[in-house]
C-alpha cells in the first residue's frame, strides 16, 4: 500500500519510542492527535488514500495498528480503526471512544469505553467517556451511576461531579466557580487547530498520571472488591461510589456551611444493622476483606471457622494475633445519627452481661472431669461452644465456670465444682489451654443450656463446723490422717511422683486449724485428686458436708491400698 506525500505542514517526530509530537495546520490533524497522544513501540498509523505520510514519505513497517481514512465529498471521516498487535490497550479505546462520541456515532463510543473499562477498571477516561456515551444514548440511571463512579475515583474532578448533578439534581450542587470551570473544560478535543509540542507533551504526563492513579486504586481494592461483588447482593463498590458522591463539596460563600446537613428522619437504623445478630453494630469491627460485624459476633463466627462469614475469605491471622480493627467511623456515625438506638442497644448488652455474671443462675457448666477446691486443673479448650463459653467467663469479670462429670441420664453430675481462671494461652487455630484452680463445691439444682453448652442453678455447699469435744477428736484424726496420706506418697515410685508433681503441684501443708477452711483442709482435696480411684468413686467426697466423715473415708482408702502393694 503506497502513501501520499505529506503535507508540508505535517512533522512527525518520534522521542525515545514514548511520546509523539505532532504539529501540524490540518482540519484532519486533531482527530490524529487523539490517536497519537501516547505513541509506543507497538503503534504505527498508515494512510491507505492520498493524505498523509510521513515527512520522508515512508511509513515504518511495524504494522501493530492500522488507521484508514477516507474522503467523501470533501468530508473528512473515520471508516475503520483495526487494531491488530495492541488489542490490550485501554487508551486506545478510549481513545477512539472519544473520536466516536466527537463525530456523534454514540453506540461506537459506547462499545469501545466498555473494553477501555474492562481493561482499566479503575481508568477515570475510560468511565468518563463510557458515561458520555450513555448520557446521550437517554440511559440517564447507568449514565448517572458512571459519573458518581468517576467522582469516586477522582473527587476532586470538577467536570465529573457537574456532569453527575446535571443527571441527578437532588446531588449537592458545585459552586458556581466550579461549574463554570467545568464548562471550560468540556471544550471537544475536535476544536484546537494548532498544537505546539510542549502543550502536547504536557497534557500526556497529565493524562499518564491519572491513569497511573486508577492502577494505584485498582491495586489497593482489587481482591476485596472482586470478593464483595461474588458475595453480596448489592455491588459494595457502587455503595462505595454513593458514599463518596454524597459528600458535599464545600460552597464558595464564606462563612457556609462546609458540612452537609443529613435529615435524621432519613437516617435508617437497619442500615447499620449487623448482618449476624440483625441488631446495630455495638462494638463494630471490620475484616481484612473489608466486612463489618459486631466484635462478639465475629468472634462467635470464628469459633467455628477461620473465615469471613460472607465472604469466606480467610481470617487465620486475626484468630491468631486475637487482634481486630475497630471501626471507629461507624462508631461515629451511630453516635451522631442513631443516639436512642444505640442506648437501647448499649442496655440489652449490659443486661446480658449481668445475666452472664450470676455466678448462681444459668452457671456455666464444662461437662468433663472431677475438680477439687484448691486443686489446680489445666483444660485444653477446642469445642467451639467452650470457646465461647470461656470468652464470656474472661468478657464478664468473673473468671469462674463449673465443672461437672458427665452423666448418661442427667446429663451431668449432681455436684460439681466452681473453677477460676487464671490464665488462659490461645493459638493460632483458636484453642487454648486453660488453667484454672478450684474454688467450692456447688449442688445443682436445675439444669439447663445456652449457646450450645451447659448450664445450671445451684447453690454452694461448705462444711459444718464443730465444737467442743468433737473438736478436739477432729483434731487428732486430721493429723493421722494427712501422716498416713503423706508416707504413702513418699513411699511411691520417683516416675509416678514427678509426675503427679508436675500435674498437681507438691502436697499441700497440714492447717492448723482444719475447719477455717469452710471446704476444708486443702491436703485433704490434693490427696483425693492424685488417689488412684475412679472419677465416681470420688465424687461422694465432693458432696460431703463432714469434715470427720470425708477424713475417715480417705483413711480407709489408704488402708486398703497399702494392704494391696503389701
Amino acid at each position: 500500500m503506497e502513501s501520499a506525500p505529506c503535507p508540508p505542514s505535517l512533522q512527525v517526530t518520534k522521542d525515545e519510542g514514548v511520546l509523539c509530537e505532532i504539529a501540524v495546520e490540518c482540519k484532519l490533524m486533531p482527530l490524529v492527535f487523539l490517536l497519537g497522544f501516547y505513541w509506543t513501540e507497538t503503534l504505527c498509523l498508515t494512510w491507505p488514500s492520498p493524505c498523509f505520510s510521513t515527512h520522508d514519505g515512508q511509513w515504518r513497517e511495524t504494522n501493530p495498528g492500522d488507521v484508514y481514512w477516507s474522503r467523501e465529498e470533501g468530508t473528512s471521516q473515520i471508516c475503520i480503526w483495526k487494531i491488530t498487535l495492541a488489542p490490550n490497550d485501554h487508551l486506545l479505546y478510549s481513545n477512539r471512544s472519544q473520536i466516536y462520541f466527537t463525530l456523534e456515532s454514540h453506540e461506537d463510543a459506547l462499545h469501545d469505553a466498555e473494553i477501555a473499562c474492562k481493561l482499566r477498571p479503575m481508568g477515570f477516561k475510560a468511565h468518563f467517556r463510557k458515561a458520555q456515551a450513555l448520557a446521550t444514548l437517554g440511559k440517564v440511571e447507568e449514565a448517572l451511576r458512571e459519573f458518581l463512579y468517576c467522582v469516586s475515583l477522582d473527587g476532586k474532578n470538577k467536570r465529573a461531579r457537574s456532569e453527575a448533578q446535571r443527571e441527578n439534581p437532588e446531588l449537592p450542587h458545585c459552586s458556581r466557580q466550579e461549574e463554570t470551570a467545568a464548562r471550560g473544560n468540556c471544550s471537544s478535543p475536535m476544536k484546537p487547530a494548532k498544537v505546539k509540542g510542549e502543550g502536547h507533551q504536557g497534557n500526556i504526563k497529565d493524562k499518564k498520571g491519572e491513569e497511573e492513579k486508577g492502577d494505584a486504586a485498582s491495586i489497593k481494592t482489587g481482591k476485596c472488591q472482586e470478593k464483595k461483588r461474588k458475595h453480596c447482593q448489592v455491588e459494595p463498590q457502587d455503595q462505595e461510589v454513593s458514599n463518596k458522591a454524597s459528600k458535599p463539596d464545600p460552597p464558595a460563600d464564606l462563612g457556609a456551611k462546609t458540612a452537609l446537613s443529613v435529615p435524621l428522619a432519613s437516617f435508617d437504623a437497619s442500615d447499620l444493622e449487623c448482618s449476624l445478630c440483625m441488631r446495630l453494630f455495638y462494638e463494630p469491627v471490620t475484616t481484612p476483606c473489608g466486612h463489618t460485624f459486631c466484635l462478639k459476633c465475629l468472634e462467635r463466627c470464628l469459633d467455628h471457622n477461620a473465615k469471613c462469614p460472607l465472604c469466606k475469605d480467610g481470617l487465620s491471622q486475626c484468630l491468631a494475633s486475637r487482634k481486630y480493627s475497630k471501626n471507629i467511623i461507624m462508631e461515629e456515625l451511630i453516635a451522631k445519627f442513631l443516639p436512642e438506638e444505640l442506648k437501647e442497644r448499649k442496655k440489652l448488652y449490659e443486661e446480658e452481661m449481668e445475666e452472664l455474671s450470676n455466678l448462681n443462675k444459668n452457671v456455666p457448666i464444662f461437662v468433663c472431669t472431677m475438680a477439687y477446691p484448691t486443686v489446680p486443673c489445666p483444660l485444653h479448650i477446642f469445642e467451639p461452644c467452650y470457646r465461647l463459653m470461656i470468652r464470656r467467663c474472661i468478657e464478664t469479670g468473673t473468671r469462674q465456670f463449673g465443672m461437672c462429670l458427665g452423666d448418661p441420664v442427667k446429663g451431668f453430675a449432681e455436684y460439681g465444682c466452681i473453677l477460676e481462671i487464671r490464665n488462659v494461652q490461645f493459638f493460632a487455630d483458636g484453642r487454648s489451654v486453660v488453667d484454672s484452680i478450684g474454688k467450692r463445691r456447688f449442688k445443682v439444682l436445675h439444669q439447663g443450656q445456652r449457646d450450645g453448652y451447659n448450664t445450671a442453678d445451684i447453690e454452694y455447699i461448705e462444711d459444718q463446723k464443730v465444737q467442743g469435744e468433737d473438736c478436739a477428736e477432729l483434731m487428732g484424726l486430721h493429723n493421722c490422717v494427712y501422716e498416713q496420706a503423706s508416707s504413702w506418697f513418699h513411699s511411691l515410685k520417683s516416675s509416678l511422683k514427678n509426675r503427679i508433681l508436675n500435674h498437681f503441684g507438691p502436697m499441700p501443708e497440714k492447717d492448723v486449724d482444719p475447719q477455717i477452711n469452710p471446704n476444708g483442709p486443702a491436703w485433704c482435696w490434693w490427696t483425693l485428686a492424685v488417689l488412684p480411684l475412679e472419677s465416681r468413686a470420688q465424687l461422694p467426697f465432693l458432696a460431703m458436708k463432714s469434715l470427720k466423715d470425708r477424713l475417715n473415708g480417705i483413711r480407709r482408702v489408704l488402708a486398703f491400698i497399702s494392704r494391696n502393694q503389701n
